[in-house]
């Protein structure tokens, strides 16, 4: 069930900004129990939404791994994002305009990560949640994961950090910063219209592409059968199509912003050191990374597992590089049950399922 959630108290930033209210577009599936434990909290990546069940159709729904019939699955737009949650399309205050001279556009006051959770902990209160039993994410979801795990060590049962980091590396900024340099130079973009610094954005995307796949991937499929070919190349009609793609669901300011709150993520801001951070997680945790993701790279896995007390790292291998966190699901499974068992209490169910209902407390 797609909800909103309103916050209409003074909530201050990491920046120091202060919005005077939020609003948050969140996902529920299942429901919550008299303990208010058995919830399964899902962080979205970069662009997507607050619907689990179309980004990740192979691990949530029914009979998947995350089973509405068990749990009480939550997911909760990022604010900044263009789904329903509080953006740089909205008007920065609730007085009707005729203008879009109180609309935000280029002045919205970007989240952090963790201004991001800060933001979800009211709703979880409104919800009525008490425990929740896992958090998992991948990408900016598991940035996220790791932040909330950290603020409220005692909150999660488990959390399955995926393809993600305790600081965004020189790297990832570096794909970000490029990023935003196509969206400035879209002779739109300062132009205050929601359409502004669309073309940028595309080709923004196609840029994004790049790191979230690998030579692997465009070589078995945007390779050329005819040998005597000098153009059009499959490769530039994809790059084309998936900022053609973007840009029919998502907007310039949203991208520019959400990007510039991935750059600004390091648990370890404020709390002595990133591994000082990472040691104060009490959550049992399972870290998952990707062979050859370029973007997120494995070594930035093993130094969330090496830091987290008893966290536990498994790799698994994909064609699509980073992406795979969003397609590899079988594997993902496999990793995560196997996890979950060997670590059950005598409160769960006994059995051989393979789905993680198997493992829910009754």
């Amino acid at each position: 069930m797609l909800d909103t959630f309103f916050y209409k108290e003074n909530f201050k930033l990491e920046s120091g900004a202060v919005l005077q209210q939020y609003r948050l577009a969140y996902t529920t599936y299942g429901t919550l129990n008299k303990a208010g434990d058995n919830v399964i909290w899902i962080f979205h990546a970069l662009t997507a939404n607050s619907n689990p069940d179309e980004w990740w159709p192979g691990l949530v729904g029914e009979g998947k791994l995350f089973d509405p019939a068990n749990y009480f699955i939550v997911c909760v737009n990022m604010p900044g994002s263009c789904y329903g949650s509080v953006g740089p399309l909205d008007k920065m205050d609730e007085t009707p305009v005729d203008t879009g001279d109180n609309v935000w556009f280029h002045n919205f006051p970007f989240f952090t990560p963790r201004d991001m959770v800060r933001a979800y902990m009211p709703l979880r209160i409104f919800l009525g949640i008490k425990k929740i039993y896992i958090g998992i994410g991948g990408s900016m979801g598991g940035q996220q994961v790791l932040e909330w795990a950290i603020e409220e060590p005692d909150l999660f049962g488990y959390i399955l950090p995926i393809a993600t980091n305790a600081i965004h590396s020189p790297w990832g900024i570096a794909f970000n910063a490029t990023q935003r340099l196509c969206i400035e130079a879209d002779p739109s973009w300062m132009d205050k219209q929601p359409e502004a610094g669309i073309s940028g954005m595309k080709v923004a995307r196609a840029i994004a592409l790049i790191s979230y796949r690998n030579y692997d991937t465009y070589q078995l499929s945007q390779a050329e059968t005819d040998g005597n070919l000098i153009g059009p190349f499959k490769s530039e009609s994809y790059q084309r199509y998936q900022g053609e793609k973007l840009a029919r669901r998502f907007n310039a300011f949203s991208y520019y912003k959400l990007t510039q709150s991935m750059d600004s993520h390091n648990v370890g801001r404020g709390r002595g050191n990133v591994r000082t951070a990472l040691k104060s997680i009490r959550a049992k945790t399972l870290v998952i990374g990707i062979e050859n993701d370029i973007l997120f790279p494995p070594r930035e896995q093993q130094f969330l597992a090496d830091n987290i007390n008893g966290a536990s790292l498994n790799l698994i291998s994909s064609l699509y590089g980073h992406d795979g966190f969003l397609l590899e699901y079988q594997q993902i499974e496999k990793l995560i049950s196997s996890f979950i068992g060997q670590q059950i209490t005598t409160e769960a169910t006994a059995g051989g399922s393979k789905h993680l209902g198997s493992f829910q407390k009754k």
